[in-house]
């Protein structure tokens, strides 16, 4: 469940990049020719950055993916225990119920009714949870979108680069236009817990 998480995590970090870094158009490091007007042409300078290498080694993405790890194991054991007591009364209840130890027919379905509610209640509970985990996610996701971005245009001021791709995009790159190393250096310098 940690990898399932994990691998969510750098996929939903690495599209969301990859159309950011898209419509952005943000510079680094290739040079490719390209032709700007009929007749004219212009050189283009790109970069690739492995996000899926970035994410491993950027400190702030492993914090937040520990947190969230934290808080899933929480509700993980919360859902469960609430789920393991319902079973267990679910099960003395058809105990009960198959040994005739129910004084009247009218205790036996309040008893049952009981365990309804108590079933939904646990139900509820498994979506709540899920959710708020979903929007944990997703706030984590924008929070290393974001700052890898504020990273890259700063980072790209100097550079100048025309475009930044994500090399989960590519098929194929020369490996001197990779700028995944520099990329990952400065956003752990840069970041302060």
């Amino acid at each position: 469940m940690k990898n399932s998480t994990i691998v969510s995590v750098i996929l939903a970090v690495a599209v969301a990049l990859l159309y950011l870094l898209h419509f952005l158009g943000n510079k680094n490091g290739i040079i490719t020719q390209g032709t700007e007007n009929a007749g004219t042409s212009k050189f283009v300078s790109i970069a690739y950055v492995k996000m899926d290498s970035v994410l491993f080694t950027y400190e702030l993405a492993k914090k937040l993916t520990t947190n969230l790890q934290v808080n899933q194991e929480s509700f993980n054991k919360e859902y469960s225990g609430k789920r393991i007591k319902f079973e267990k009364e679910a099960a003395a209840f058809q105990e009960k119920v198959r040994l005739g130890g129910f004084l009247t027919e009218e205790r036996a379905k309040l008893e049952q009714e009981r365990l309804v509610g108590q079933q939904q209640e646990i139900e509820r509970l498994d979506y709540e949870l899920t959710q708020k985990l979903k929007e944990m996610q997703g706030q984590i996701n924008q929070q290393i979108i974001d700052s890898i971005s504020s990273f890259l245009k700063s980072y790209n001021a100097d550079k100048k680069y025309d475009i930044i791709l994500n090399s989960a995009s590519m098929l194929e790159g020369t490996p001197k236009y990779n700028i995944t190393k520099d990329v990952a250096i400065g956003l752990n310098k840069r970041y302060k817990p």
